[in-house]
Parts: C-alpha cells; structure tokens; sequence
C-alpha cells in the first residue's frame, strides 16, 4: 500500500496547488496556453488516480484486475507526455520546424504505445505477468520509456540552451527555463522508472513539474496583470486632448517629491508654469474645436522646447513642467528659446503662452506648492508684459 500512498498523496497536493487553474479558466489573451496548461494538469490527476488504483490492484494479484489496470497505467504516462508536450509548445509560443517535429514526436509515441498496448494482450510485447503475478516488463516497453525519455532530453537541452540567447526578453528567458527544468526532471524520473519499474518514481517526478510549472505560470499571470495595471494607470494619468500627462499624475508627482523633500532626498529641480493667452477669445470668436487646436498647439510647443522634462495639464488652459537633469542645467536657454518663439507668435498671430520659471532652494522650500507660487507670480508677470506689448 505505501505505493499507492505516493499516489494518493500526489494526487492531493496536486490538486490543492493548482486548484484555481483546474477548477477555473480565464478568458484573456493568453487563453490557449492556460487551456492546455489545465488539460496537462488533468492528465496528471489522472495519472495519479490510475498508479494509486494500480498499486492495490498490484496488491490483490487478481490478474484480470492488475492487467486492465497496468494498460491504463502506461495509457496514463502517454497522456501526460502528450499533453506536457502540447503546452510547452503553445507556452513557447515559437513557430519553427523543431516545435513541429516535437509535437509530431509526441503524437507518434502516444499512438504507438495505444497500438502496442491493444496488441498486448494477445502478443505479450508491453508487459505480462509470471507466477504469483510477477509484473514482466516487455520489450516495448522499454522502447516507449527510451522514447519519452530522449523526447525529454531534446526539449531540456534545446529550451535551456535558448534561455540563454542575446535579444530575449524577461518573459521568453523564464518560459524556455521552465521548458527545461521540467524537461529535466521528466528526463530523470522516467530513467529512475525505467531502472526500478515498481517504484512511483514517475508519480514524483509529475509532481515536481507541476509545481515547476505553477511558479512559471504564476510568474507569467503576475507580469501580464502588472502590464494591465500600468496600462490603465497610464490612461487614467493620461490627458486625452493632449496626451501628456493631467493633474491627477501631477498630484501623484506632488505627493512623492513633497515626501522626498521632507526626507532631504531631493536637492534640485526646477518647475515652469505655463499658461496660454487668448484661448477664450479663440473660443468665443471661432468655437471651442478652434479652442481644441489652440490648446494642443500651445502643448505641442511647450513640448518641443522642453523635450526631456514630463509636461502636464493641470487645468483648461494651464501646462506645468518639472524640470531635473539636463533640463534644469540648461533651463534659462531653455526659457530663453520659448520666449523667442511666443515673440514670433504674438507679432504673427500663432499661439501665444506665458511661462514662470523657479528653482526649489533647499533651505527655505519645504514642498513643491512653495516653488509653485513663485513660478506662477512669475508666469503672470510674463502675461501682462506680453499684453502691454501687443
């Protein structure tokens, strides 16, 4: 009984592990691989039920009763390898003549082993039982676990040498290591069953895969929900009319620097507050899509000349930069530059925006609302100049 016990534990452990992806299928992008990862893990279920069965039937020396059980027992491997195969190829995801010469492998093995175990019981070729029901390996036996296990080794040597190549990504390298761990372990158990064929080594080995497979497949669903999160995040951070970031991304910028200066973390930066002239006459005199153009006019420029600095809209007609690195070393020749394209503007009629620029001072500037207000009483001077020019 203690090998039926390997089973039965198996079994169960199996079950709790991969409950959720058993039980539940998850309608997304990457719907045909976690379709084919629960039918390996059913196969595997299956398995386990069958050798725990075949262990009291083995028991019981009831011949009828340990023959029909011992077909199922290799049915059962075969299924696995089958459907191992087939999820490696789709978690791959890599069209090529060695994916297909894998699949066709495994496919051909699984039907040889249903042809030779349909044979078996009228040419003893598989199996068969002596005196006292000694279980007798036969011939094609070995050549069906020799296959398995070359198939294995192929798969383990090809996916752990990939893993490894220039230009992969994160994800590609973790889904060729778990090809080839598995491959390995698959590899390992079967010679270990093919060695001592009435020891559940195989039964262990499944089970170290399917745990090998859970932490990939786990670690594949944490990136992909990681990668939608940072997607609505960056739609809810973004500004629809102009596509740079809007104020709830500048409040959330708030918030971290004003934390960093609490820290003294943070030693310089620098904020420009820009602001557009003129939009409510554009919208009253020519309609608010007029309105539209103007403002995304104003960001494009704004953008232009503060190339390296993240803009937001912080309001109907208002633009914010936060100015670090190169930008804030270069920030008066910058301020400079888009003078001199809003004093092109207001003598050719184009877009005409008033900007404030200042610098946080270490000593005195206790959050970024102080620079602010210096940038914005500064971007208002620049506005009534401008007026009192035109």
């Amino acid at each position: 009984m203690s090998y039926s016990g390997v089973g039965i534990l198996s079994l169960i452990v199996h079950f709790i592990i991969n409950f959720e992806a058993i039980i539940r299928t998850k309608k997304s992008a990457t719907a045909p691989v976690r379709s084919r990862y629960r039918l390996f893990l059913i196969s595997a279920m299956i398995y386990y039920a069958v050798d725990a069965t075949w262990g009291i039937a083995y028991e019981t020396r009831i011949l009828p009763f340990v023959f029909a059980f011992t077909t199922l027992y290799f049915l059962a491997i075969s299924l696995t390898v089958l459907f191992w195969m087939r999820f490696i190829i789709a978690y791959l995801n890599r069209v090529s003549v060695l994916n297909n010469l894998l699949k066709y492998s495994a496919g051909s093995i699984f039907f040889f082993q249903i042809f030779t175990l349909i044979l078996n019981p009228f040419i003893p070729i598989f199996f068969t039982f002596g005196k006292e029901t000694e279980y007798i390996p036969g011939p094609c036996r070995y050549i069906t676990l020799g296959m398995h296990t070359i198939l294995f080794s192929a798969i383990a040597l090809y996916t752990f040498a990939a893993a490894f190549r220039k230009g992969l990504s994160e994800k590609d390298k973790l889904h060729y290591l778990a090809a080839a761990f598995s491959g390995l372990v698959m590899t390992a158990f079967l010679v270990l069953q093919n060695l001592f064929p009435l020891m559940p080594f195989y039964a262990v080995g499944l089970l170290l895969v399917g745990c090998i497979l859970h932490t990939f497949v786990i670690a594949d669903e944490k990136w992909d929900w990681h990668r939608e999160l940072g997607s609505v995040k960056e739609m809810a951070y973004r500004d629809p009319l102009t596509n740079v970031k809007n104020k709830t991304a500048f409040m959330d910028r708030k918030a971290d620097m004003d934390a960093r200066i609490s820290e003294g973390t943070i030693e310089e930066f620098g904020i420009v507050v820009f602001d557009l002239n003129n939009l409510k006459i554009v919208n009253d005199s020519k309609g608010h899509d007029a309105g539209d153009k103007y403002i995304q006019d104003a960001c494009h420029l704004i953008c232009n000349v503060f190339k390296h600095s993240p803009i937001y809209r912080i309001g109907g007609d208002e633009f914010v930069a936060l100015l670090e690195g190169d930008d804030y070393t270069e920030r008066e020749e910058l301020v400079r530059l888009f003078e001199e394209e809003i004093d092109k503007n207001v003598s050719s009629g184009g877009v005409v925006v008033s900007e404030g620029l200042d610098m946080f001072v270490a000593d005195s500037d206790n959050d970024l609302d102080s620079v602010f207000a210096r940038a914005d009483k500064k971007m208002y001077d620049r506005k009534k100049e401008i007026k009192k020019r035109k």
